[in-house]
């Protein structure tokens, strides 16, 4: 029989994989697509510790983040028990807690930080008992304005990554936002528009994939990748438990607490905007819950061994949303990859070895379809004068805190982190005017 379909028309399927040729490439794209994003908070969380760039215990942080990301992405794709959305969704470490882990790497050490990280995971792992029977408060209107919302805030960082990357020193080199980093990020962004909608089977499906490896390549050529970290880099790294210690504090547990409640609601949105992405449906009850239960467990073993918290990746929903391929399995594949190149610190490195702008192609890509994923939920939500009003408040509010920080610069520490934080005063206001304005005929 003549093969005439592209293969994302088969596999709407969470349970269905595509044969391992195809099935290894697409797990590597969502791998390459995250990465970045991934590690960078484990470097920006140790500079604030005082830990050496390039140092012995960065690389650490750094091999943790790989290794606890794959970890937290099989307990979502396979599961165990009620643990587990079996949806193909993508862990990793959230950017959501890096400004406040920030604050207490810096004043309190990394030991109160990683503990408090434990003990908001465990939080967050009950949290999943109860998302089922408050899904009321997150309708098409509330879930399509999270995602949305996720998407606009994530769209500054994706800009950073091509300009040349989002951690301070590197925002603060000659050659941020240099011609040659924005040629290389555009060659991502040209090529693999070109193979999504004009290459067909695996090449199309893979668009992404080949638009990094091409401009992998093109920044070669400019001299723009070092090879000498993997050199340096050992030969296994085996996690150690407890590394900083066990030192509490309830004010870092407070604070990280309430940012794992917004990593929850994240995680509802990315759950909905995957099955709404890959096949067109909404995600169920047991999908949620699970999908939460995963990413408080992934949150909690990964602070034990010095990994930071973990949550569903947005970029990796885009991912779906390009390809149209829903297969759990092939995020499996992804995920053990993660596991991989956090034991065998040379294939991170390696990975590590690709610069910045080349992801952020990539990523600019991923992040606009986080965004176009959201208007495409809003887009089933009856446009009346309420409903309007609702989600001009919210998102005028909650990316107008974030954008103008210093306008809440009076409020105590952690209700300014939350004010500021994006994501969480749009969602509130957006479930709080749902709840309490008539609907409109």
């Amino acid at each position: 029989m003549e093969y005439k379909m592209s293969i994302s028309e088969n596999y709407t399927d969470a349970s269905v994989t595509p044969p391992m040729g195809q099935a290894i490439p697409l797990g590597v794209q969502h791998v390459l697509a995250m990465f970045a994003s991934n590690v960078t908070p484990s470097i920006i969380i140790a500079g604030a510790a005082g830990l050496a760039f390039g140092g012995a215990e960065q690389i650490y942080l750094i091999q943790m983040a790989m290794l606890f990301a794959g970890i937290a992405t099989l307990f979502q794709t396979i599961g165990i028990g009620p643990i587990g959305s079996r949806l193909p969704i993508m862990q990793g470490t959230s950017f959501a807690f890096v400004s406040v882990l920030f604050v207490i790497a810096k004043t309190q050490g990394l030991g109160v930080a990683l503990t408090a990280c434990l003990i908001g995971g465990v939080i967050h792992f009950f949290l999943g008992s109860i998302i089922g029977r408050i899904r009321f408060l997150f309708p098409p209107l509330v879930s399509g304005l999270v995602i949305l919302t996720i998407g606009l805030y994530l769209i500054p960082v994706a800009i950073k990554y091509a300009a040349g990357g989002a951690a301070k020193f590197q925002m603060e080199a000659a050659s941020y936002g240099s011609l040659m980093h924005w040629t290389v990020a555009g060659c991502v962004i040209v090529v693999s528009f070109i193979l999504k909608f004009w290459g067909k089977g695996l090449v199309s499906s893979a668009a992404l994939l080949i638009g990094l490896i091409a401009g992998y390549v093109l920044a070669w050529v400019f001299g723009m990748v070092n090879f000498g970290g993997v050199a340096k880099a050992g030969i296994i790294a085996v996690p150690n438990f407890m590394p900083y210690g066990f030192e509490f504090s309830l004010g870092a547990v407070i604070a990280v607490t309430l940012i794992c409640i917004v990593s929850a609601i994240e995680t509802v949105g990315d759950t909905s905007g995957t099955t709404k992405a890959g096949a067109g449906r909404d995600a169920t009850d047991d999908e949620i819950s699970g999908a939460t239960y995963a990413d408080g467990l992934g949150t909690a073993i990964a602070a034990i061994f010095g990994g930071l918290p973990n949550t569903s990746f947005s970029q990796n929903v885009g991912i779906i949303g390009m390809t149209g391929i829903m297969s759990r399995h092939v995020v499996t594949i992804a995920g053990v990859i993660m596991i991989v190149c956090g034991l065998l610190p040379k294939i991170g490195a390696l990975i590590a070895s690709m610069p910045m702008p080349v992801l952020g192609g990539g990523v600019i890509v991923m992040f606009g379809m986080v965004v176009a994923a959201g208007m495409n939920m809003l887009s089933e939500v009856k446009m009346n004068r309420r409903n309007m009003m609702i989600i001009a408040v919210s998102l005028a509010v909650g990316l107008g805190l974030n954008l103008e920080q210093s306008a809440v610069q009076y409020l105590p520490g952690v209700i300014k982190t939350m004010a500021v934080s994006g994501l969480l005063p749009t969602a509130l206001i957006a479930i709080i005017l749902n709840q309490i304005l008539p609907e409109e005929d």
